[in-house]
């Protein structure tokens, strides 16, 4: 498959040879790895779907992906803003009263009835960016006692949306005081949730059936849902999770079905992932469909948080040495290593799946598989990204 401009034959087998090494020592059931680069595609399927029926992975197969929703609800929204539906600094009040007057923790150690008033309003903004106040506490569960009251509620961030209406899920939420004050810093997962509850209503519409007719359809992402139809479910890749000994076991966090979320829970293909990556990469146009403006994309695609920010909103480690956050998608702002190109941008999911965008390379590059997050799929990535950009012909 490989032409000039776009990938050396030569080593793209590198990138196969990588993945049945994975699958050969029982690191991951399978792979789905997919390149694009000015036209030219390689599509490496590799292992099995399913450990329990030997099923092949196939290029078609379905994937949990898990938080690269994110990236979806984020285009989603600038649809709104784009037509003067929704604008970024408003207070989202009108639509989530829910979050009217809000009350912030004094400090995120403190009782939930220590509060403060909130200093302003929560924007649109803030939920694109993670500054809403709410998300991911990085400490072990429970170590807060917000993060106690949040799983108690059925609202803990996880792979899954939370399993309550969204109506239900914002009513909980209204009851509980935020982390920190709207705008001071970055908190993953749980704005995005609140996010799409703020599409839909804004929409008149549900969620899915907003992203189906404004995103699916126009892309051709025919495979992209909260659910999978009966009749495709033979192509449902398993999941898993490694036990204590490394091997790999079906995953208790994997859901066949959720509710819809804007921050995660949609199942897709690598080929439906590819046409929303190539949308991006074309400022908002794939084809004849024009998703979104150039000046939005360019929007969403520049670093949000400050170095300040940044100080005092801990993730991964080494996460902001080379990253920053626009509206849906991390960005690249330091090299250090060959896949760190600064302006590639992206998101992966926290059940194994992967995508990102490079404009200087005029690339797009997905990789699907199903393992619940740990440092072995970290680690998978980095030789990802490694081995698609070796693999560049120029």
């Amino acid at each position: 498959m490989a032409g000039s401009g776009g990938f050396s034959a030569p080593r793209l087998a590198r990138l196969s040879d990588a993945l049945r090494g994975h699958v050969e020592r029982g690191t991951l059931a399978g792979a789905v790895a997919l390149l694009w680069r000015r036209g030219e595609v390689h599509v490496e399927a590799v292992g099995v779907q399913d450990l329990a029926t030997g099923t092949p992975m196939r290029r078609d197969t379905i994937f949990r992906i898990a938080s690269l929703t994110k990236p979806i609800a984020a285009v989603a929204a600038m649809i709104l803003v784009e037509e003067a539906k929704l604008r970024l600094d408003d207070p989202v009040d009108p639509w989530l009263p829910e979050l009217r007057d809000r009350r912030v923790l004094r400090s995120l150690d403190s009782p939930l009835e220590d509060t403060v008033p909130a200093a302003r309003s929560i924007t649109l903004r803030d939920l694109l960016t993670f500054r809403a106040g709410l998300g991911a506490v990085m400490a072990p569960p429970g170590t807060f006692p917000i993060q106690r009251a949040l799983a108690e509620a059925g609202l803990a961030p996880g792979p899954n949306p939370p399993a309550v209406p969204p109506d239900e899920m914002m009513r909980r939420l209204g009851a509980l005081p935020l982390m920190h004050q709207p705008g001071e810093r970055w908190l993953y997962h749980t704005a995005y949730d609140i996010l799409g509850v703020l599409i839909a209503r804004v929409a008149g519409q549900p969620l899915e059936d907003f992203l189906a007719e404004r995103i699916f359809a126009p892309l051709g992402m025919t495979d992209t849902a909260f659910a999978v139809p009966e009749a495709q479910r033979h192509r449902l890749a398993g999941c898993y999770q490694a036990a204590a000994d490394g091997t790999l076991i079906a995953s208790a966090d994997a859901r066949d079905a959720v509710l819809p979320s804007g921050s995660t829970g949609l199942f897709s293909t690598a080929g439906d992932v590819l046409a929303f990556g190539r949308m991006m990469l074309g400022f908002g146009r794939l084809g004849e469909q024009r998703i979104l403006a150039r000046p939005t994309i360019e929007l969403m695609t520049t670093d949000q948080i400050t170095p300040e920010q940044k100080a005092v909103s801990p993730f991964f480690p080494g996460f902001w040495d080379r990253s920053g956050w626009g509206f849906g998608v991390s960005m690249i702002t330091r090299r250090d290593s060959i896949g760190a190109t600064p302006g590639r941008y992206g998101w992966v999911g926290g059940l194994g799946t992967a995508w990102s965008n490079d404009p200087r390379e005029e690339m797009v590059a997905i990789l699907m598989v199903q393992r619940l997050w740990d440092p072995v799929v970290t680690a998978i990535h980095e030789d990802f990204w490694t081995l698609a950009y070796q693999a560049l012909a120029d």
